[in-house]
């Protein structure tokens, strides 16, 4: 029992250390979290809806699939473009406090899958660190792969709600200039990751 609740321990320290490093997916949040408080939880579904099926396979014995180099290449070079879109319209939007157009929750959850599936670098931390952790889970069995996939997307859950719920709470007192100013740090953040994965897709 003792081993386990170490073992749980490393996975919150080594799953936040990866959720709380800027990326696409706390870009997402950020622009949702300005409608919408518990708009992080719902990106946090979204991302887990790319991660759990990603965590049994890898459980299953299919990690080497997300290293070779076509896989590598094909998922940066697919997510680049997705990201730079987002980032456009983001940017093209960036003065509409109405920017969601349409229903919160479900492009929430969206924006979440897209932003994750749209990161080669997601898979490549799985097929590396996550592969260890998934190995080291099979020493308490079944049982505790199910404990270290809740706990780790627990972490995620947990990190981007406070996120959206931090935004939301501020963003009563952000002008037109302010959220403009926020929403283009966003949209070029992922912008920034488009260019960076389609360069690393094509070199």
């Amino acid at each position: 029992m003792f081993d386990m609740l170490v073992f749980l321990a490393s996975v919150i320290v080594i799953s936040l250390s990866g959720v709380m490093m800027p990326g696409p997916v706390t870009a997402v949040t950020i622009v949702k979290g300005r409608r919408d408080g518990n708009a992080g939880a719902l990106v946090a579904v979204g991302h887990g809806i790319v991660e759990v099926p990603l965590m049994v396979l890898i459980y299953l014995g299919f990690a080497h699939l997300f290293t070779y180099e076509i896989a590598r290449r094909g998922i940066g070079f697919a997510g680049g473009l997705m990201l730079g879109i987002m980032g456009f319209q983001m940017f093209r939007l960036r003065g509409e406090v109405e920017y969601e157009g349409g229903d919160v929750k479900s492009t929430s959850i969206v924006s979440g899958v897209a932003a994750t599936g749209a990161n080669p670098y997601f898979f490549l931390w799985w097929a590396t660190i996550g592969s260890a952790l998934v190995a080291a889970s099979r020493m308490f069995g079944f049982r505790g792969f199910i404990l270290f996939a809740l706990t780790h997307w627990l972490c995620d859950f947990f990190w981007y709600l406070l996120i959206s719920r931090a935004v939301f709470k501020s963003s009563r007192f952000w002008g037109l200039k302010v959220q403009r100013m926020i929403f283009s740090v966003c949209a070029f953040t992922l912008m920034f990751f488009a260019a960076w994965f389609l360069y690393s897709a094509v070199t």
